[in-house]
């Protein structure tokens, strides 16, 4: 039997001032658009639509003009803010904008206009970094919703290379895709909107299908050299899609990078080679830095002298998150990936939506079914407990190498898999003279199990899938990646 309505307070927003809001947990938010023009991380509200917020959403309804907003539920924290950084988000989406429409005119043979004979022909290929809490997922998201409601036809491609993140899949993952319509901000467990899944999806802004690498790990210096291949792997698919969509290119891109290229000791540590496998594999020429001095001469000191390096503002309503945080949404972030995710509107909220459209379809149905450990291999990527390079002995050298792929056996006690997410890999190239040893980490991911069972006497395991497909001869990587179903 449901209660009373949940109570609903109008705000009153005056031109570039938004309103900002933090959720506790099991909390469901209704936002709605009474008057005027309002966005949330350069996505549009449309008015009288009932947008829903969860899973420990936070998040911030900003206007230029002016609006009222209708807010249902309640929130752990709320205020209205009138200083933001978008004047200066929006300056740099413009400057972007005119690199992208340079570079379609010259792609269809047109003179440069006299004023910028000398701004160059390349779209904006831009890599944002800044340390933890600083605001780059959100950044990223504005400047890829701007760029595709400039009603140019564009569809730039976002990479995110942050693997504690896991983008459109799960946490644990690097991917890349083309983004066609804004994404919409909902729940952390989908941080940059839902890509095309098993289930029957009517939500436009899940039609997205990214190309998603497993590197297994929330840390990128668990293993670089992994991790840099995974980089380099993204650049040359992204390569070879715009060498067959020459118009595609002009739209350009944006990457996405973890916390952990921003900021650490300088001696001897892998982030200015993590940068620099972007850099190339991108064919970066923009570098944005939010809010971060120190790395922003760094950045000048690299890259200056052959690219723009530009330092942003980081938002006044970045929240600080802690590991606990983290961890929880790396939970939702599963439990939606094999689920779905089913969002109670608060009481009285009718026609509610997510990211605008009608909640049908957002639920999936995993199987759960029982397999021989010898329908699957399993690999894992370099030792389990491997110590740094530097820690080895003098003139001990690494039994196993950091990107050697290790059979697991899953009758062995200690095999590590039950509770693991495994990603299943595509299949191999049919070209056999192709073969080497290292191929399945070069794999793009078809989709994630979780191994919920081991019978070991029986050599059976019973696996968690989003959906029915076998799994029977297919390739799976481990990582470090657990989960439990609650």
């Amino acid at each position: 039997m449901e209660g009373p309505p949940a109570e609903s307070r109008e705000w009153r927003l005056e031109p570039e001032t938004e309103y900002r809001f933090e959720l506790d947990p099991g909390v469901t938010l209704a936002i709605k658009l009474v008057r005027g023009q309002a966005e949330i991380f350069g996505a549009e509200l449309a008015e009288a639509k009932a947008y829903l917020f969860t899973s420990e959403c936070k998040a911030a309804v900003f206007t230029w003009q002016g609006c009222i907003i209708e807010v249902t539920g309640n929130a752990s924290t709320e205020y209205v803010s009138e200083e933001t950084p978008m004047a200066a988000y929006a300056n740099v989406h413009l400057a972007f904008e005119q690199m992208r429409v340079r570079a379609l005119g010259a792609l269809h043979g047109e003179p440069p206009h006299p004023d910028h004979a000398d701004a160059g022909t390349e779209p904006p290929r831009v890599l944002v970094l800044g340390p933890e809490n600083s605001g780059k997922t959100t950044v990223c998201k504005i400047l890829t919703n701007y760029t595709v409601r400039a009603e140019q036809g564009w569809t730039p491609m976002l990479a995110n290379v942050d693997p504690s993140e896991g983008g459109w899949s799960v946490p644990g993952a690097v991917s890349v895709a083309p983004i066609s319509s804004p994404i919409p901000t909902s729940s952390p467990a989908n941080p940059l909107g839902s890509a095309a899944s098993s289930a029957p999806m009517a939500m436009e802004s899940n039609a997205l299908l990214p190309l998603v690498y497993w590197y297994g790990h929330s840390e990128t210096k668990r293993n670089p050299l992994l991790m840099d291949r995974q980089i380099r792997n993204l650049g040359e698919n992204v390569n070879d899609r715009w060498e067959v969509d020459a118009e595609g290119k002009c739209a350009g891109l944006i990457v996405d990078t973890p916390s952990s290229f921003a900021s650490g000791p300088s001696a001897n540590d892998h982030r200015h080679k993590l940068i620099k496998a972007c850099v190339d594999a991108f064919n970066i020429n923009v570098i944005l830095v939010v809010g971060h001095e120190k790395l922003n001469v760094e950045m000048q000191r690299a890259y200056g002298s052959r690219m723009t390096v530009v330092k942003i503002p980081k938002s006044g309503g970045v929240v600080e998150l802690d590991h606990s945080y983290r961890e929880r949404v790396h939970n939702y972030q599963l439990h939606t990936y094999m689920y779905g995710q089913v969002i109670q509107p608060p009481n009285g909220v009718i026609n509610p939506t997510v990211g605008g459209e009608a909640i049908t379809d957002l639920i999936l149905s995993p199987s759960s079914t029982v397999v021989n450990f010898s329908d699957l291999s399993i690999f894992r990527i370099g030792a389990e407990t491997m110590a740094p390079s530097s820690a080895l002995p003098i003139g001990a050298t690494r039994v196993v190498s950091e990107m050697q792929p290790v059979a697991i056996d899953p009758s062995q006690p200690g095999s590590g898999l039950l509770n693991s997410v495994l990603a299943i890999l595509a299949p191999p190239n049919p070209d056999e003279n192709e073969r080497y040893d290292e191929e399945i980490l070069d794999l793009t991911v078809v989709g994630f199990i979780i191994v919920t069972n081991l019978d070991i006497p029986k050599k059976k395991m019973t696996i968690l899938a989003p959906n029915q497909g076998s799994v029977v001869g297919r390739t799976a990587i481990v990582g470090s990646f657990e989960w439990q179903d609650q």
